[in-house]
């Protein structure tokens, strides 16, 4: 029999200590509770490289132009960093978020002997089903909530645990990829790291490029390989999630956020805006102060 209700039980145990509906606090040994007892709207966010194990409900992923549905009983792994949309599509929904720790792999990786050998960059998102090993050794992490002073001896041996148990499995190669230096997997992260640190200025493909340490025409095959996208729809990407947040935190004029993001034409601005959240920037942000929880990302 599965250990998939032992887990969810344990989990729903802490639920109300962390988490309301939502992404909850990263707490000791190192995890996220993650909740919704509704489905909700398309959200726009970035996933950065984590293990989510998804306990009860539905939920669906569009990365580009894919769409990547995983329900109860199956995990998501995330290797890069990634903008994407997510919806929750049966509630209640529950999840466990661990965020995945490259210099730990990599450690796993020397301890075993192993040498990363020049990988080609996949796509930074997939989805799988979970077996007993992997529930056990969350499960473990779990309990550590009760226990916080042994959590933070006992928290760091688990999750080196959990590391190595995906590594050893079927996502193997996506891990790998977290931890490799200095080949193209790596040579994409600089380019992602560059556009998230730099998404309001122009873009120039040959500077991206000169970051990365690749040719133009290889970087856009390898970027758009991990990410499914081009790096100028990523840059648009966190260009108009960060004009969103600007808009309800700052209340700032719709204009002077979209000149702050790196759009000098304020047509332009709107449009876009409304291609992605379905709405122009003045009507979203009042349905966003009329209904707050439109705007909780799960």
């Amino acid at each position: 029999m599965s250990k998939l209700p032992e887990l969810v039980d344990l989990v729903r145990g802490h639920l109300g200590e962390v988490s309301t509906d939502g992404v909850g606090p990263l707490v000791p040994p190192g995890l996220h509770m993650i909740a919704s007892t509704t489905v909700t709207e398309a959200q726009q966010l970035v996933y950065e490289p984590m293990l989510c194990l998804i306990l009860d409900g539905a939920k669906t992923t569009t990365l580009g132009a894919e769409s990547y549905p995983y329900r109860a009983g199956e995990y998501l792994v995330v290797s890069a960093d990634l903008p994407v949309s997510g919806r929750v599509i049966a509630a209640p929904y529950l999840a466990v978020g661990i965020p995945l720790d490259p210099a730990m792999i990599a450690d796993l990786l020397v301890e075993a002997g192993e040498v990363l050998p020049e990988i080609t960059p996949t796509r930074a998102l997939a989805v799988s089903r979970m077996d007993d090993e992997l529930i056990e050794t969350v499960m473990r992490l779990v309990r550590l909530l009760d226990r916080p002073r042994e959590a933070a001896v006992l928290g760091p041996m688990v999750r080196r645990e959990l590391m190595w148990r995906l590594l050893s499995g079927e996502r193997g190669g996506m891990m790998r990829q977290i931890a490799s230096s200095g080949g193209r997997p790596d040579q994409v992260r600089r380019a992602i790291r560059w556009l998230r640190a730099h998404y309001a200025e122009p873009m120039r493909i040959e500077t991206l490029a000169r970051v990365a340490g690749m040719s133009e025409t290889s970087l856009h095959r390898h970027f758009k390989a991990v990410t499914a996208m081009s790096p100028l729809q990523y840059q648009k990407q966190i260009r108009l999630q960060e004009a969103r947040n600007l808009l309800m935190v700052q209340g700032r004029d719709v204009a002077g956020v979209g000149f702050s993001v790196g759009y000098d034409s304020p047509s332009q601005f709107s449009r876009e805006y409304a291609r992605l959240y379905g709405r122009p920037p003045g009507r979203d942000m009042a349905r966003l102060r009329a209904d707050p929880s439109l705007s909780v990302a799960v």
